[in-house]
This record gives structure tokens, C-alpha cells and sequence, in this order.
């Protein structure tokens, strides 16, 4: 399972999701894109695309197996309900992450955490693409 934005899809997306299928034998990746909300508050600003046109997108993707829409207000119940076996995490994720393991395991789902690498981040990261400045709220 990973998690994200995903406003607009680019080749560091597409980077992101072929990493996180190679963590398994057998892959079935889950993606949870970001709330509109929840962009707002960690991002600063609204995404380009709403969270359904982003899904659609996302969606589209050949790497993926499905799609869901984050949690509005709990970032923990929408990945138990996916009960997830690996996530992973891309290399510049920091909302949410922190004691994410515990979290989880907290609610009886031990899962592995795995922090991926960068594809070209000075190329393919949104903010650079589009000129969002990071703020966190």
C-alpha cells in the first residue's frame, strides 16, 4: 500500500508504485490518494485536480490494483480496513509517518514499513513541477 497526492501523474509517480509492487512476490498494490482536505492542511494549498479526478488518474495506472480514498479525519481506519501486508512509503513522506508502525500495531495490524527511493527528485516531485512551496500547518 502506498499513499499520496498524485495530483498530477508524473514518472516519479509511476516510479514510486513499480518500487513499492517489487517489495512482494506476489504484488497487488493498494493506493490511497489524499483527501482534498487533508492536501490543504499538510501542502498548504488545494491540489490542481479533486480527489475523484486524482483517483480516476490514478487508477488508470498499470502498476495499480485499486484505488482508495484516504481517511477525512483518521489516517489509521482506512489502512486497517485494506489490512495491507508492506507499505511503502516514498522517500520525501513525513506526514503521518512517525509512529505510524506503532499505530497500526496498536490496532492488531503488523505490517512492514518500507521507506523507498527517489526517481530524480530534482526532475519529477510536484512542487518542483508546478512551484508549490511545502508548508506545513
Amino acid at each position: 500500500m502506498v499513499f499520496g497526492t498524485f495530483d498530477v501523474l508524473h514518472k516519479g509517480h509511476l516510479s514510486f508504485f513499480k518500487q513499492a509492487r517489487e517489495l512482494s512476490k506476489n504484488p497487488y498494490l493498494i493506493v490511497s490518494v489524499a483527501r482534498d482536505v487533508n492536501v490543504k492542511k499538510i501542502k498548504g494549498h488545494k491540489p490542481k485536480n479533486s480527489e475523484r479526478k486524482r483517483l480516476a488518474v490514478v487508477k488508470s495506472s498499470r502498476y495499480v490494483n485499486k484505488v482508495v480514498l484516504g481517511g477525512l479525519k483518521d489516517h489509521i481506519a482506512h489502512i486497517i480496513q485494506q489490512k495491507p501486508e508492506i507499505i511503502a512509503l516514498g522517500y520525501d513522506q513525513k506526514a503521518y509517518t512517525k509512529h505510524l508502525g506503532r499505530d497500526l500495531t496498536k490496532k492488531g495490524l503488523n505490517v512492514k514499513i518500507k521507506r523507498l527511493k527517489a526517481f530524480k527528485p530534482s526532475i519529477y516531485k510536484s512542487s518542483k513541477i508546478y512551484g508549490f512551496k511545502k508548508r506545513f500547518i
